[in-house]
This record gives structure tokens, C-alpha cells and sequence, in this order.
């Protein structure tokens, strides 16, 4: 399986981590922010992450590619969902753009390997968020506002190995944005939050972001 895909992007670390957690072999490939034929070649369209199958098959939707890798073998996301999981991935995906949009062009990632694709992620994202130095000033607002979330999930979790206590869709949910909102250097996580992130990003071999 190849796994076209940006560093920061936490949609993609959803397949990465599924991946490592079912030993399976993914050739991971980056593609530049400005590469918009490589994507479009593959689907029709500029999106990230893409899946292509063994057979050649490119799949789109994120989730579909973890349920994909589950079924390869024996499953091992058993666990049950909660809504209040899902609700508190979304206000952290709601909260933390503000925060991590700006930062992900100045970490060397490389999916900016050039100046042209560097440019292109900015001036897309500066249409959305507004003017990068700006926000990047108001950092401390805006980890004041994303702050109740990581609290409320800090009381979510029931094990350092598993939000649920076991393995679930969940927990596909919630560490690739605790990956990303982790690259806020002057953020600290609740201490069961920091647990949870710590041993379960061990667990999938990959290393954190640099902080900024």
C-alpha cells in the first residue's frame, strides 16, 4: 500500500498510525503543497490523504482507509465509541487551526520543501485563517481558548493505551490532533492527556512534530 500524504496533516496520521498499529508495511509518500497534478493524476481532484491498494485502487476518505487496514487480518479497533469522544475531537478540530495552521510552514516539514509550495500552503491558508504573524501573536488567546477541551478530554480517558480502556475508532480520532496542537511550544497537555499522547505516540514509532 502507498500512502500519498503531507507530514502535518492529521487525517493522514490517522492511516500512519493504523498502519503501525497492525505491523503492516506502508510506503509513505509526500507529496509538495503546490503538487496539485500528482493528486489530481491519481483521483480527479486535489485531496489528501490518498490510499492506493495493493491492486491499484486509490481510496479518499480517511476512516475508510483505517477500517480498511483493520480488516486486513485479525481487527484489533474492538472497542467501543463514545460520543462524547467524538464530540470533544471536533471542538479540538474546531479550536486548534488558529494555532497550528501557522506554525506547520515554519517546521521544515517536507511537504515545503521548496519556496514555491511553502508559498502555496500560506496563501491558501492565510484566505481561510488570516495573516499567519497575526494569529501566531495571539497565541496565548487562543491556547486559552482550546485549553477547556484538552481538560474535558483529560477526563475522558481511561487508559494511557486506549481512551476507551481498549482500542477503538476513538482513539483514531483523538491522537493525530494531539499530535498536531503539540507543535504549540509554551502548550502543556493535562497530566492524563500528556500520558495518553506519550505511550500511544510510542507505540506507533513516529515521533512528534517539532515545537514552535
Amino acid at each position: 500500500m502507498r500512502l500519498f500524504m503531507f507530514e502535518h496533516c492529521s487525517l493522514c496520521f490517522r492511516v500512519r498510525m493504523m498502519a503501525a498499529f497492525k505491523g503492516q508495511h506502508l510506503h509513505e509518500t509526500v507529496v509538495l503543497d503546490d503538487d496539485s497534478p500528482t493528486m489530481v493524476d491519481l483521483v480527479g481532484r486535489r485531496v489528501i490523504p490518498i490510499l492506493v491498494k495493493d491492486d491499484g485502487e486509490p481510496m479518499l476518505e480517511s476512516m475508510d482507509m483505517v477500517d480498511y487496514i483493520d480488516s486486513q487480518g485479525e481487527p484489533i479497533l474492538n472497542g467501543t465509541e463514545r460520543q462524547e469522544v467524538a464530540a470533544c475531537a471536533q471542538a479540538i478540530l474546531d479550536t486548534s487551526p488558529p494555532l497550528t495552521m501557522p506554525r506547520y510552514p515554519l517546521l521544515n516539514l517536507p511537504e515545503f520543501a521548496t519556496v514555491a509550495a511553502r508559498d502555496h500552503y500560506t496563501i491558501r491558508k492565510q484566505k481561510v485563517y488570516g495573516d499567519f504573524v497575526a494569529l501566531r501573536a495571539r497565541t496565548r488567546e487562543q491556547i486559552g481558548a482550546l485549553m477547556p477541551h484538552l481538560e474535558y478530554l483529560d477526563s475522558l480517558i481511561q487508559s494511557p493505551t486506549a481512551i476507551n480502556g481498549t482500542l477503538s475508532r476513538d482513539d483514531i480520532r483523538i491522537l493525530p490532533l494531539l499530535r498536531s496542537v503539540a507543535v504549540v511550544e509554551g502548550l502543556s497537555f493535562p497530566n492524563l492527556t500528556r500520558d495518553y499522547f506519550e505511550t500511544m505516540l510510542d507505540r506507533t514509532g513516529y515521533p512528534p512534530l517539532p515545537r514552535i
